[in-house]
């Protein structure tokens, strides 16, 4: 088994342009995944996860407008749920558990509003959520209480 690793790895040849390209695209993907996500959850409204929240999409907008919206967000909460599970694997820069929860945010079906709740009411998320909302002069994020 040793001996086959080691032929592989020595079989790939890298040159230091490629290895210099891979941690450079590791270093970007991770900067522009947590940019992006730091930035919704920042924007968010602190009632989000609160039952008083509406969640109505477009909803005074034309009809064919507001279809191609539900859409369209379903198709990126779609990418954004993959693409965090995929950052969800060690080794992978990004963060992956708070794009699943953006992912979820932005799909659309039954259940969801307790989906999303259970996430964002664990204590490792929450607490990062609201460390970063507090980082940028946000309140923490209202949730409903515990039934």
């Amino acid at each position: 088994m040793i001996d086959w690793l080691t032929k592989t790895i020595h079989g790939w040849e890298f040159s230091w342009w490629q290895v210099l390209f891979g941690a450079v695209l590791f270093v970007v993907t991770f900067a522009v995944s947590s940019a992006a996500v730091s930035f919704v959850l920042v924007k968010l409204p602190a009632n989000y996860f609160h039952s008083s929240h509406e969640r109505e999409f477009l909803v005074h907008r034309h009809p064919v407008l507001r279809a191609v919206g539900i859409v369209a967000k379903n198709v990126l909460g779609f990418v954004l749920v993959i693409l965090g599970v995929i950052m969800a694997v060690p080794g992978v820069p990004g963060p992956g558990v708070l794009s699943i929860l953006l992912g979820i945010m932005l799909l659309d079906f039954p259940g969801k509003r307790g989906l999303e709740t259970r996430i964002v009411s664990r204590p490792r998320v929450n607490g990062a959520v609201n460390a970063l909302r507090a980082r940028f002069g946000k309140p923490p994020l209202m949730l409903d209480e515990p039934q």
